[in-house]
């Protein structure tokens, strides 16, 4: 429905023990109301997590549930929704047909989105439910989301995020994957313990050596212990108490539904753990989902909020600090940032490239060197398996491809359909990461021996040339030979030839 500036829209969430769904309103000026929520609990990830596929009759059920939701958004006039699955669909063997059999019986198509995603997501409302939250990032904090699938971390020092991990250990595929073992022992709070420790040891010492002082708690049924915060000592005594308690007992004890009841104790144990590894002497329990942070995202698409601005800056955060890990030349790396983003804006007549492509570009520019790591000879190839396989926040699977690709294709190598990495890919990414990497590649080449000569650049489009005016008090003969072997496949790809000429 949409009238007077206002649209309704919804969120949905096919997670692993419940799909969820909000129905809301926009207002003009970006503000959000909710109309309705709904939550139906599904066997998504108890299938997944015990036999690798979603099972027949579970698919039926979760085809009912959405064809539910469709109706309802049909009801409200809904044309903007966004449906994702995590780590329960995710991980299915058979995750494609579960997909094509939900679009078919009920006209919603849902995305697989990676955990650096939902953490994206579920951290965008987070600043509306900690209003402190900008002193908690100064002082140091570590985030934990506890998924059903697996938790995902953030470590924040100086108020910018310092880095992200994901591990395996989400409360539900625990019962699942250890459920066997449960029936042969009297101490199964120990398993589930020694278990997790197995999981997160190396993280330890990393996180215990920052001293963070605030830990804050998303996700999980940690939410059903306290409102907003629970003191550490207060934890404690709960956690011990659960330890020795059946789930019969913590049902009624915290009145719980069954399926909630069984994830409590994997749930207390997971933030122990991580708890035990700060200074903290509060656990801040914000109510965070993921449905309500891509109700966000959605408003953030919309209009340029503060939220949108600050969540491009821990984007950029991560990126430097993995380029750090990987000892690039950062005065080499910033250089060329600068100027693959000066001539994307100077020549969108030519690429005609949107928004994101530009942060694709952006990332890709700091990253393209990050495989001399490994070794200078090929460094283009091993930097792209290093950026592939990277966890950034905010990146789908194919967005992580796709700027592994842009910096694969950096230095001599163009893009080639015999190339696997490329060959393979859908027509319309390859035409992002040619016209992308025939910018990285003009960027380069403008510093090719890392000493920042080029002062001063003015881009112009002339007839069929794009002519690169610089000023400079250096020779620069190496780095218009290196500017110029790009030359070629800029103007194959854009239709353009770009000239370089010296001023004065």
């Amino acid at each position: 429905m949409k009238k007077d500036g206002i649209e309704a829209v919804a969120a949905i969430d096919v997670g692993s023990n419940s799909i969820r769904m909000v129905i809301a309103q926009i207002k003009s000026d970006g503000s959000v109301e909710i109309l309705e929520e709904l939550n139906k609990p599904t066997d998504i990830g108890r299938d997944t997590f015990s036999n690798g596929r979603i099972e027949v009759e579970t698919i039926y059920e979760v085809s009912d549930i959405l064809k539910g939701y469709s109706n309802l958004m049909k009801d409200y006039k809904i044309k903007t929704y966004h449906a994702v699955s995590t780590s329960g669909i995710r991980e299915a063997q058979n995750r494609q047909f579960v997909l094509e059999q939900i679009r078919i019986r009920t006209g919603i198509l849902v995305d697989i989105i990676s955990s650096a995603e939902e953490r994206f997501y579920s951290y965008k409302v987070l600043q509306e439910r900690l209003p402190d939250i900008k002193r908690i990032y100064e002082e140091g904090s570590l985030i934990i989301d506890i998924g059903s699938g697996g938790v995902e971390i953030s470590v924040y020092q100086n108020g910018r995020l310092k880095f992200t991990y994901n591990v395996k250990v989400g409360s539900l595929r625990l019962r699942e994957m250890l459920s066997d073992l449960e029936k042969l022992t009297l101490d199964f709070p120990s398993i589930l313990e020694e278990f997790i420790e197995s999981k997160i040891y190396m993280l330890k010492p990393i996180i215990k050596k920052l001293e963070l002082k605030n830990f804050i708690v998303l996700g999980g049924e940690i939410k059903f212990l306290a409102k907003d915060s629970i003191k550490k000592s207060d934890f404690k005594q709960i956690y011990s108490s659960i330890k020795s308690m059946t789930s019969e007992k913590v049902k009624h004890k915290y009145k719980l539904p069954e399926e909630r009841a069984e994830l409590l104790l994997p749930s207390v144990i997971i933030c122990n753990s991580f708890l035990n590894m700060t200074k903290a002497d509060t656990i801040h329990i914000p109510i965070v989902s993921l449905r309500h942070g891509l109700l966000a995202d959605i408003v953030d698409q919309r209009f340029d909020t503060p939220r949108k601005i600050g969540f491009l800056n821990d984007i950029e955060s991560v990126v430097w600090n993995t380029a750090r890990k990987y000892k690039v030349d950062e005065k080499h790396s910033a250089y060329v940032e600068d100027l693959s983003l000066f001539i994307f804006d100077s020549t969108w007549r030519a690429h005609r490239m949107e928004e994101r492509d530009r942060l694709y570009l952006r990332v890709a520019s700091i990253l393209h060197d990050i495989g001399k790591y490994i070794n200078i000879n090929n460094h283009d190839i091993h930097g792209y398996n290093i950026i592939k396989n990277e966890n950034i926040m905010g990146f789908s699977k194919r967005e992580m491809n796709l700027i592994a690709n842009i910096a694969r294709y950096h230095s001599e190598d163009n893009p080639n359909h015999d190339h696997e990495n490329y060959g393979e890919l859908y027509y319309k990414d390859k035409i992002k990461i040619a016209k992308l990497s025939a910018i990285l590649k003009l960027a380069e080449g403008l510093d090719i021996s890392h000493k920042q000569k080029i002062e001063k650049f003015e881009v112009t489009i002339s007839g069929k040339e794009i002519i690169f005016r610089y000023k400079t008090s250096e020779d620069t003969l190496l780095e218009e030979w290196s500017f110029f072997k790009g030359v070629s496949f800029f103007e194959e790809v854009m239709g353009y030839r770009p000239v370089m000429k010296r001023k004065g």
